[in-house]
């Protein structure tokens, strides 16, 4: 069964402010190399599911267009 579009919306949504949040939060022990750890991980993860956010957003079926000249 395949997960509702607007379900996936919302956890998109729900993972990017978790993750920022962690980036935001770590950013002040920066000089700990856990929180470092976490940062980079946190910074990585908050931009795939940026991106996972992005493509949710586009229509499934593109239609190409052709660039063919009409002959006259």
């Amino acid at each position: 069964m395949p997960i509702d579009l607007e379900i996936q919306k919302e956890a998109a949504k729900i993972g990017m402010t978790a993750t920022l949040g962690a980036t935001v939060v770590t950013s002040m022990f920066m000089k700990n190399k856990v929180a470092k750890k976490v940062h980079v991980v946190a910074g990585v993860a908050f931009c795939g599911f940026a991106l996972w956010h992005h493509m949710l957003y586009q229509p499934k079926n593109k239609i190409k267009k052709s660039n063919t000249l009409k002959e006259s």
